[in-house]
């Protein structure tokens, strides 16, 4: 049951040859096993996971189950949960109780999933490689030397060890996408507002939103189907009619036009990468797609476009995070604004801080107009950009990440090498552009490769079903991390 979709679970639920008690509790077991040394969940709280499941039970007795009652997902810790602690990976928030449910969480516990506990990130999502929370780093299930990526590390990390069977995720940059990556796993980053942002920890409001994580595109358009919806507590919410994202998983190929651009391709991808991405493609030309040229000559500008809007509203939403109203607090202290910056400077780390203040800098008088107005132009070209090449294609194909996984500390000291690695997910983030990540293979040291698909505002369903028509003719996705044995 432990390497199951969550379809094959679903229907092991509903022919009663498993209960949710009995598989929550062998999730469990796996989680206590393995995260002393992954260090993917933060917080498992068991009873509260065997309540679920026996609720879970319940409404399948009744005869009130969806596909996902009883089975269960962990949850980034990003992800308000009422009356359990949500940390954000952060210090300063490392003993908060949320009072409320994130909107997704709503969304999961009304389909009767079960949750299985809150998985560890970068703090506040500030990250590439998960080296950036209070909790300490998490290790990939291939490599225990290197990063599962970040900043939802944990969540792919949990799903790449089968911890879990899928689990939530943030993408502000790439946080969704480059982790599933690195870590061999699925991950989806949807349409900005197709996912309520309601209770997720604001890192970079513009640009945040919740995805899923899972072992396939199946199982992906499954979370999704229960995630995505209207919230009016979100005003960037849209308004529009539901959809099933598994009715296209069986598409047609024949036509399919894919579009490869060449600065996907160009110098600085690892010869690994670029083998297994060129053989998905060819995969894709074998079943009939037709392949595209394009250019999208402003991806090299999307990194530092990006690396000053996202500081610079980072440096807005933390700046609640003061000592007074919740979260950490400076023991000492002998005034008020000496309160404010004791507490923020023991409270945050690195990452955070410099973020910080890279936005309070752009931002401020003198520099708004040359640099944040500035890069809010260069992000409406990158979007007209794409809007341009999605006249000649219905799905862009490149890597996730110009490399495979590297090891923890590699790049700690080179902030500008650990930005470069989102220079593939970036781009489809300024512009609010659906996007996923499956496995495509191997490097030559064992190493899971990404194969991104990006597509046209609310192409998720296409998106989803090439990635699972790929799925049926290869187990790349199947693969199972040799450290981690079932």
């Amino acid at each position: 049951m432990l390497d199951a979709t969550l379809a094959e679970l679903s229907a092991a639920l509903a022919a009663k040859r498993v209960s949710s008690v009995e598989l929550t509790g062998a999730f469990l077991d796996r989680v206590r096993k393995l995260n002393p040394d992954l260090n993917a969940f933060i917080t498992v709280d068991r009873e509260r996971s065997l309540a679920q499941a026996r609720a879970a039970d319940a409404k399948r007795a009744h005869g009130d189950a969806g596909p996902l009652t009883g089975i269960p997902v962990a949850l980034k810790d990003i992800y308000c949960t009422k009356g359990q602690r949500t940390t954000c990976g952060s210090r300063m928030l490392e003993h908060f109780i949320s009072p409320y449910d994130a909107h997704v969480v709503e969304q999961l516990e009304r389909a009767g999933a079960v949750a299985l506990g809150k998985c560890n990130m970068d703090e506040f999502a500030m990250g590439s490689s998960n080296e950036n929370s209070y909790f300490g780093p998490v290790r990939n299930p291939w490599d225990r030397r290197r990063v599962p990526g970040g900043s939802s590390g944990g969540s792919a990390a949990a799903v790449a060890a089968r911890m879990a069977p899928a689990a939530t995720g943030t993408d502000t940059g790439g946080s969704v996408r480059q982790p599933a990556a690195f870590s061999g796993v699925c991950g989806l980053r949807p349409t900005y507002g197709l996912v309520s942002r309601y209770g997720l920890i604001a890192f970079a409001s513009s640009l945040d939103q919740a995805g899923p994580i899972a072992r396939s595109a199946a199982d992906l358009a499954l979370l999704l189907n229960v995630m995505a919806g209207f919230d009016a507590r979100d005003s960037t919410s849209l308004d529009r009619p539901k959809e099933d994202y598994t009715e296209n998983l069986e598409m047609r190929m024949g036509g399919l036009r894919i579009g490869l651009p060449a600065e996907y391709f160009g110098e600085g991808i690892e010869p690994g990468v670029r083998m297994a991405v060129e053989a998905a493609v060819a995969w894709f030309e074998a079943q009939g797609a037709r392949r595209v040229e394009l250019e999208l000559s402003r991806t090299k500008l999307a990194v530092p476009a990006y690396y000053v809007i996202a500081p610079a509203e980072a440096s807005s939403n933390l700046a609640r995070f003061d000592g007074v109203r919740y979260g950490y607090r400076a023991k000492e202290y002998s005034d008020l604004v000496d309160m404010y910056c004791r507490t923020r400077a023991e409270a945050f780390g690195a990452e955070v801080k410099q973020r910080i203040l890279v936005g309070t800098y752009v931002l401020s008088h003198g520099y708004y107009d040359a640099y944040y107005l500035q890069a809010q132009k260069v992000r409406r070209l990158i979007a007209q950009d794409f809007s341009l090449a999605f006249e000649k294609c219905d799905v862009i194909l490149g890597p996730t990440a110009p490399t495979t996984a590297f090891e923890i500390g590699a790049k700690a000291g080179d902030p500008v090498q650990m930005y470069l690695g989102d220079i593939f997910t970036i781009p489809a983030a300024l512009a609010g552009l659906p996007a996923l990540s499956i496995p495509c293979g191997f490097d030559e040291k064992g190493l899971p490769v990404g194969l991104q698909l990006m597509g046209e505002h609310f192409s998720e369903a296409t998106l989803l079903g090439a990635a699972h028509r790929y799925q049926q003719a290869t187990e790349w996705h199947k693969r199972i991390p040799k450290e981690t044995p079932l």
